[in-house]
């Protein structure tokens, strides 16, 4: 038993020896032991930590994100028959083209909750032309759609669903409104769902760029997209202030301009539209076009303010007036006009049936004319491209 002890014992001494020597001249060779790493991290948080970081915007998303919808359209395209396959010789060598099944056309957009009980507000040009409106909820149901009305001009319509109780989004002033405001555009961009992009306010009312008949965009560099038209612009505490329209693109992505109709007008269309199914507009029956330097220094006026009007549709309520084609529209019931834009956009805010006050110039002499305003006749718009 001695000996088996003192055997242990000098194997011990031996093999401690032997790591000694190992260990001091030969280090590499022992297996290493990784160093533990010692890591910050931040406290986890809960839903129920109402504390919103600095910089984020959460708040706005989480309150407007639920008031935002997918809109996924189909229109079918009407195939033409060849007349070939109406020749007789024809059909007796090849025989009759099969009918086949009718080719359908697909379409996505945003649109935006405004009532509780229903009311989606979109672009027109998201459902033009759209045989089957689907509308998917930020909870993944789906709806089938109606049109209640559109306004090709703004381009703006109203849809419906038959839901209740929807999270509707809450309508911002968009008085309030300044250049370099923080904004926040959400919708569904090439359909991959529903995303929040951020961005400021690049300027306010934007017009003459030949979107619409009447426009007052607001401009902003949040990435819009196809697929953003007809969702929401919102501010910083989550409130609308613009339906995001259209974009200036050479290549159909995101340049960092983008256009959105503000609230205000979006407003009153809708509610024209929900009350009476169209919206009203005043109209006089003239055409006009804008005074360059040139054409100033052709008719002899003393600058380029107002607008020439270039035609009158006769019998309309500028010919029964007396405005004739080479007047130069100056102002509209007191407010100046600087362009043709502006005169339309006056003159369209009129009511039907009453009397307006128009200031012209006929070659030297200014001149006053009482005009009974007309109701503008609805747009006729063409087939989708």
């Amino acid at each position: 038993m001695q000996r088996l002890w003192l055997i242990f014992a000098q194997t011990a001494t031996v093999a401690l020896a032997i790591l000694f020597v190992v260990s001091t001249l030969k280090p590499e060779w022992l297996p290493q032991r990784q160093a533990a790493i010692a890591l910050l991290e931040a406290p986890a948080s809960s839903d129920d930590n109402k504390t919103t970081p600095t910089g984020s915007y959460r708040d706005a998303a989480r309150a407007a994100l639920p008031s935002v919808v997918h809109i996924y359209t189909t229109q079918e395209i009407k195939q033409q028959r060849h007349p070939l396959f109406d020749d007789p010789i024809f059909r007796h060598f090849f025989g009759d083209k099969p009918e086949g099944q009718p080719q359908r056309n697909s379409g996505l957009g945003s649109g935006v909750i405004v009532s509780p009980n229903g009311y989606i507000l979109t672009n027109f040009h998201v459902i033009d032309g759209a045989d089957d409106i689907q509308v998917s909820l930020n909870d993944s149901k789906t709806y089938k759609a109606k049109i209640v009305g559109s306004d090709p001009e703004s381009d703006l319509a109203i849809l419906q669903i038959k839901a209740e109780k929807l999270p509707a989004i809450t309508f911002g002033q968009i008085d309030n409104l300044r250049v370099g405001d923080v904004v926040l555009a959400i919708g569904n961009p090439f359909g991959v769902g529903q995303t929040v992009t951020m961005g400021i306010v690049s300027a306010l009312g934007r017009s003459h760029l030949g979107i619409n008949t009447f426009e007052n965009f607001i401009q902003t560099d949040a990435a819009i997209n196809p697929g953003n038209s007809g969702g929401a612009l919102v501010d910083v505490h989550g409130n609308l202030v613009g339906i995001n329209s259209a974009i200036y693109s050479r290549t159909g992505g995101s340049l960092g301009i983008g256009f959105a109709i503000p609230v205000s007008s979006a407003r009153n269309i809708m509610e024209q539209i929900i009350r009476t199914g169209a919206v009203t507009r005043g109209w006089i029956g003239v055409e006009a076009q804008e005074i360059t330097q040139e054409l100033a220094e052709s008719f002899g006026l003393p600058d380029t303010e107002g607008a020439l009007i270039a035609g009158v549709v006769r019998g309309s309520p500028a010919d029964t007036a007396g405005i004739r084609p080479g007047d130069v529209l100056l102002s509209v019931t007191g407010k100046p006009v600087k362009d043709p834009q502006v005169m339309l956009d006056l003159i369209a805010a009129l009511t039907p049936d009453e009397r307006a006050n128009f200031r012209l110039r006929r070659d030297k002499s200014i001149f006053e004319a009482q005009v009974k305003i007309g109701k503008r006749p609805a747009t006729v718009r063409s087939e989708k491209e």
